[in-house]
């Protein structure tokens, strides 16, 4: 029997992109706790080595959407994300007095589970707030969960669309980047300024002019050396950055750069080109907006453009034959 494979990506599992068990707090709950509970959830364990002092950090299996709820009672109050982890932590804030209440975003924006028939309405809202983080509710605004890129992408089955997209077609080229000796601090402000989720640790190649990309933190870092109360003001990138790095190509296709996050369990790869010359990024939210309606539109008029000029040359060709075989 022929497949409908080219149609899973309009028709992914809804169920499998709602996040049904996302963490809450109550509004009382200190910072350092809400900290404290995120950190668990990623999954993170600290070894200090006797002598070089170094933090060794390590992942789990299980990862979270990076967020925690604000409830009291069945009333959602707001939301606090590794984002708004990383700004505080900017701020050099002290967390120990400070309490979740004070901190988070307000007022949330959500979904009801009656506006959500297909991935359109969460990628709408991603985009229009620029948010990656979408509670779901009933008709009473009871919270039934949380639907975020990681989730959309895990319920998607978009081989065959992914198959025709590039990397180039969706990755940023404005990538920001620090030297090996930046501090964690010192990372944390650049994500705050420029309001990205990841800093890419470079080292400069005078001689050729070059920037060689070496490793990478992200807003998940800056949550875990939070959690594990690192002093971030001289802990150095070279010290904890996730290395060394899978680097994509340009000319690589979509599909490979999603099954490549989904095997190595990130949300996000760098992309390098010309021995290190050009420099990008591609995340989840990146491979999402292939999803969004007009890009696909676009897309499938590229594809019927495609057919009917094959269409034209097989007519063509058809005529021709049957033109040499009168000739005969």
């Amino acid at each position: 029997m022929e497949s409908n494979n080219h149609l899973d990506f309009a028709s992914p599992d809804l169920e499998t992109a709602i996040d049904r068990e996302p963490l809450i707090v109550t509004p009382d709950i200190s910072l350092v706790q809400a900290i404290a509970l995120m950190g668990r959830a990623v999954g993170v364990s600290c070894g200090m080595g006797d002598k070089s002092a170094e933090l060794d950090f390590s992942h789990s299996q299980k990862s979270r959407s990076g967020c925690v709820l604000v409830m009291e009672e069945s009333k959602l109050l707001g939301i606090l994300t590794e984002r708004d982890i990383v700004k505080l932590t900017a701020r050099e804030l002290s967390f120990e007095d400070v309490t979740v209440a004070e901190v988070m975003t307000r007022p949330v924006v959500i979904l009801s589970k009656s506006n959500f028939k297909d991935i359109f309405a969460a990628l709408f809202l991603f985009r229009r707030y620029r948010i990656r983080h979408l509670p779901l509710v009933d008709e009473s605004n009871c919270l039934l969960g949380v639907i975020s890129p990681g989730t959309i992408r895990q319920a998607m089955r978009p081989a065959n669309l992914l198959k025709l997209r590039r990397v180039a077609d969706v990755m940023s080229k404005n990538v920001i980047h620090a030297p090996i000796n930046a501090t964690v601090l010192d990372i944390a402000r650049l994500m705050t300024e420029n309001r990205v989720s990841c800093i890419v640790i470079v080292e400069v190649d005078e001689a050729e002019n070059i920037l060689i990309p070496v490793g990478i933190i992200t807003e998940r870092d800056i949550l875990q050396f939070k959690f594990l109360q690192a002093r971030l003001d001289n802990l150095e990138a070279g010290q904890v950055m996730s290395t060394p790095l899978f680097l994509l190509s340009p000319e690589d296709s979509l599909l490979m750069a999603n099954q490549e996050m989904q095997r190595r369990k990130v949300r996000r790869l760098v992309v390098s080109w010309n021995w290190g010359q050009g420099l990008g990024i591609v995340t989840q939210t990146s491979i999402l907006r292939i999803f969004d309606p007009m890009e696909m539109y676009g897309v499938i008029e590229t594809l019927q453009s495609t057919v009917q000029q094959l269409e034209r040359e097989k007519a063509e060709l058809l005529a021709l034959v049957e033109q040499k075989e009168i000739e005969r």
